[in-house]
This record gives structure tokens, C-alpha cells and sequence, in this order.
């Protein structure tokens, strides 16, 4: 078994205790509180990529952490349902029909409500269920941060405002419909580069050791910042031209909901008369697989693309050359140069 695949088996078997440990103590109060802890189940241990426990693994390893420790895989157990109580609100926010292909917790709890005829309208008990879920998996995700230290805890903290703005600023921009370069990239920086890649490095290094974990933070920046702008537009455009079978995600999804990406706002900034006309398509009611197909053709038309492709490859060679061999613990240099690839090649 390679040390990717042991990290992350120990850590779903830290989230899988997690899970069974609360569904069995509030369980025991209410049999209906079961359903939460069967749609945190689902949801967690149903797929993902645990790219966030990765990066925070190899921080705590550049910092000179015990690479079988037990506190490693609990951090990313922790970021872990960080980003999982993320999905679910996330879902709400967007009205997402699918998540990792199945029903959205939100349109499962509301066909339950309508299936049982129960009082009330099915959307609002679907979408207060689903964010309760996602605040009952926030507060377990820092049930697991109990172990920190304040630096690493000031850092933890950091981590989750830093996502939380992103999100706000994404849910802003879209309303806005923002098509401003510079806003779309610092969106796209807060919403997923930094508690993706950036902040887990910084949280596993300072956890591991907080004077070394301190003094490698600059390094971790420039690696961790560039992989995560680059992550965030690899998604960008796997969210605008990804087949959904593979993605679990509707064709085009993020032209439905008008998202601020860079991809959409160079291809703006970049677009003829014409194109720009089939692009103020975006976001707007109704839209038909003809029109996102439209969309997905004045962007390519653009040269916006070609851009954010370039931009990518850009990106990760920027992060790979900020890392120093000589001053990272273990075999955190090469695990991080491997996941640059990872991260920026994927198709998922």
C-alpha cells in the first residue's frame, strides 16, 4: 500500500469513528437525529479526494512530524468535515440537484418531507435540514482540533474565516454578476485556494512544530497559494466543460449559476461583440443545453481557454520552484511536487 493510500485509510477510519461515536451518543436521545449522522456518512465517506488532509500531512512532515502519528491523520479528519459542512451549505446556496452522484442532501430531505405530507412547504424543511446538517458536521469537525496548540488553533481559525469569506464574496459576486478579473481570481484565491492547499500546509507544519512550522510558513505560501489558484481554476474548468458523469456535476453548472470565475471574466475581458453577447447569458433563468453549449463556444472562442490553461501550467511550476529541498523534513518535497501534479491535471 503506497503512503498516500495507508494516510488516507487512516483517515476515514478517524472519521468513521467520529461519525459512529455521535450517532450513537445523540442517537440514544431521539431516533430521528440518526437521519443527520446517515446524511454526514454519506456525504463524508461517500467520496472525495481528501486533497486537504494530504497537504496538511505533508506540512506536518516538512515541520519534522511523526508521519505515523496519530495526530496527523485527526487534522485531516478535521479539515476533512470542515469542508464537508461546506458542501452541504453549499448546495443549499447553489440548489444543486446532485452531490458525487447522488441527490443533494437538501432535495433528499425535501422529497422525504413531501413523500410523508408533512406540515409545512418541502423546500424550506429540505434546505434548513441540509444547513443544520452542515452546522452539526462543522461542530464535529472542531471536536477534532481540540488537541492544538493556540498557534496552530490561531491558524484553524484563520483557515475557517478565510473560507467563509470566499464563500460570501462567491455567493456576492454571482448576484453581482461580477465579471471583473481581478475580483474573479480573489475570489477564487479565498474561496478554495487558501483552505484547500495554503492553510493546511501552514495548520499540519505548526501542529507539528510551532518555531520550525513558523519559520517554513513563507515557503508554504508561495507553493501553497500557487497550487491553490491553480487547483481553483483546474475545477473552474472542469465546473464549465466536465463531463457530469465523471464530475457528478451538472453539464455547464457553473454557467447555470453565473459563478465569478477567472475562466468566465477573461473570457469577457477577451470577447468580440458577438461572444460577449452569448456570454451575458450566463446566469440567467431558463438556460437550455443548446444555450450552455453556446456559452462553452464563445468562451473557447475567446481565447479564455487557452488563457487559464497556460495559466495553470504557469501556476504550477511557480509553486514548484518556491519549494527548497533542504529545509522541508521527511519526504515532504517529493509528496509535494507529486500533488502539484495531482492537483492541477485531474479530471475529477
Amino acid at each position: 500500500m503506497s503512503d498516500t493510500a495507508v494516510l488516507l485509510s487512516r483517515v476515514n477510519a478517524v472519521l468513521a469513528d467520529a461519525i459512529e461515536v455521535n450517532a450513537t451518543r445523540w442517537g440514544a436521545l431521539q431516533s430521528d437525529l440518526a437521519t443527520i449522522f446517515q446524511h454526514i456518512e454519506s456525504l463524508v465517506l461517500g467520496g472525495g479526494k481528501r486533497l486537504r488532509p494530504q497537504f496538511a500531512h505533508w506540512g506536518w512532515v516538512a515541520a519534522g512530524g511523526d508521519p505515523m502519528s496519530e495526530q496527523s491523520p485527526r487534522l485531516g479528519a478535521g479539515i476533512e468535515l470542515l469542508h464537508v459542512a461546506a458542501l452541504f451549505h453549499d448546495d443549499v446556496i447553489d440548489d444543486a440537484a446532485t452531490r458525487r452522484g447522488t441527490t443533494a442532501a437538501h432535495r433528499a430531505l425535501a422529497e422525504q418531507h413531501h413523500t410523508q405530507q408533512w406540515s409545512g412547504e418541502s423546500r424550506r424543511h429540505g434546505e434548513g435540514s441540509a444547513i443544520l446538517i452542515g452546522d452539526f458536521t462543522y461542530v464535529l469537525s472542531d471536536s477534532l482540533m481540540d488537541h492544538l496548540s493556540p498557534a496552530a488553533r490561531h491558524i484553524w481559525h484563520d483557515l475557517r474565516m478565510e473560507m467563509n469569506i470566499g464563500q460570501y464574496l462567491d455567493v456576492l459576486g454571482s448576484s453581482r454578476r461580477t465579471r471583473d478579473v481581478h475580483e474573479a481570481e480573489l475570489i477564487c484565491r479565498m474561496k478554495s485556494a487558501k483552505y484547500t492547499v495554503e492553510r493546511p500546509l501552514h495548520l499540519g507544519a505548526v501542529a507539528a512544530d510551532a518555531n520550525l512550522g513558523q519559520s517554513l510558513m513563507p515557503m508554504l505560501s508561495a507553493y501553497g497559494l500557487a497550487v491553490g489558484d491553480a487547483f481553483q481554476m483546474r475545477d473552474d474548468i472542469l465546473g464549465a466543460f466536465g463531463d457530469s458523469e465523471i464530475t457528478g456535476k451538472p453539464v455547464g453548472g457553473d454557467f447555470h449559476e453565473g459563478k465569478p470565475t477567472p475562466l468566465l471574466a477573461n473570457a469577457c475581458a477577451m470577447a468580440t461583440s458577438s461572444d460577449l453577447a452569448v456570454l451575458e447569458k450566463v446566469g440567467l433563468p431558463g438556460l437550455t443545453n443548446e444555450d450552455i453549449s453556446q456559452i462553452q463556444q464563445a468562451v473557447i472562442n475567446t481565447g479564455a481557454l487557452a488563457v487559464i490553461e497556460q495559466r495553470i501550467a504557469s501556476l504550477h511550476d511557480d509553486a514548484v520552484q518556491a519549494l527548497d529541498r533542504s529545509q522541508l523534513q521527511g519526504d515532504a518535497y517529493d509528496a509535494l511536487v507529486h500533488l502539484a501534479d495531482v492537483v492541477t491535471q485531474r479530471n475529477l
